[in-house]
């Protein structure tokens, strides 16, 4: 299995540079994860394509304002250092541009003197570890001297910073959005809820394990990096009734998908869990966890379109993408959605709507 069997070509229009006005008037690919029909909707008629007693696993981190700009301390250069995962206290797994330029023992600073970083070691691909000091509250001095870690492809000045965070977002640690997440608003949610869908949230930050991008040839040889993920108590006992009632589980993004797929893998069961994953999810891949999948479009060659490969089929997904793009829909972060249904939907439910 080659990365570039994960290839395709997308027009560079279709990627979305910023948020629509209202985060559910996106659009909604519909496709089975059986057979290659497709509907075409908007996010705001989710509820029409759930069931009463269905699952929705949400992703409830919340994004750190993690790319700080500093300057070299010794040469006055400047160096872009995004933050990854936090060691301990105050050390952190960190990438930098320009790498090259970052030695153990220098030191950059960021505005005004109030916070600092050391490196303490160097990793590959651009990865350094820093000691941080600063005055004050770390948390606050992000919030102040941070901004949102934007993925490259997106040129465009986000003007509200919360629009990278999920209405939902709750515990701080992510250096990315869950970006299925991004679509829904609390009175979307307040119908789902109406509606009988029950919403439960489990925790994975978000760091280099997700975007990551694939640079080895074979796809099996690829490496995934560790992100922290958490569940509670109360999110299993819903899943395992779930499971018990053969009622349907759907993730909403790749994240929470790998977290439940993590955890039942493990315990044949879900339960109370915290710890680190490195699961990386490709075609020939079983699931045990999920029945169906809220996901946005990704990236060629991505180890988060290998996932929907291997949920789906790689043959029905790259038809569900050149539909996609054929239809124009926005793409990556900020663009539109695909729900892929579980087993036993192969029909059309609905006419297209758009």
């Amino acid at each position: 299995m080659k990365t570039t069997d994960f290839d395709y070509l997308l027009p560079p229009e279709l990627i979305a540079q910023t948020p629509l006005l209202d985060r559910s008037a996106s659009r909604l690919l519909i496709c089975g994860r059986d057979c290659f029909v497709i509907n075409h909707d908007y996010f705001f008629n989710l509820p029409d394509h759930l069931k009463k007693g269905d699952v929705l696993v949400i992703n409830d981190t919340k994004v750190l304002p993690a790319r700080l700009i500093g300057i070299k301390q010794d040469t006055k250069a400047v160096i872009e250092v995004l933050l990854l995962r936090q060691i301990n206290e105050n050390n952190w797994e960190t990438i930098v541009k320009p790498a090259r330029r970052v030695k153990i023992g220098t030191i950059i600073d960021f505005g005004e003197g109030l916070l600092q970083a050391k490196c303490t070691a160097l990793g590959d691909e651009g990865m350094c570890f820093f000691d941080f000091s600063y005055k004050g509250i770390f948390l606050e001095l992000l919030e102040r001297l941070g901004e949102m870690p934007l993925p490259p492809y997106i040129h465009e000045k986000l003007i509200d910073q919360s629009r990278y965070q999920t209405v939902y977002s709750k515990h701080v640690g992510s250096a990315a959005a869950p970006t299925a997440g991004l679509h829904f608003t609390p009175e979307l949610i307040e119908i789902l809820i109406a509606k009988g869908v029950l919403i439960y949230p489990i925790t994975l930050h978000i760091g280099l394990g997700t975007f990551r991008p694939v640079s080895v040839e074979d796809v099996t040889k690829h490496e995934m990096h560790s992100e922290y993920y958490q569940m509670s108590q109360k999110t299993a006992n819903a899943l395992n009734l779930a499971r018990l009632e053969n009622r349907d589980i759907i993730a909403v993004g790749t994240t929470s998908t790998r977290t439940l797929e993590t955890i039942y893998k493990q315990h044949n069961c879900f339960v109370e869990s915290s710890g680190w994953t490195n699961i990386f999810i490709y075609p020939g891949y079983e699931f045990q966890a999920i029945d169906g999948l809220i996901t946005n479009f990704h990236l060629p060659k991505s180890t988060l379109l290998m996932l929907v490969s291997a949920f789906a089929s790689k043959p029905i997904i790259m038809n569900a993408y050149s539909e996609a793009i054929s239809e124009k829909y926005r793409f990556f972060s900020f663009g539109d959605a695909m729900f892929i249904k579980p087993w036993a939907n192969c029909k059309k439910q609905t006419e297209n709507r758009f």
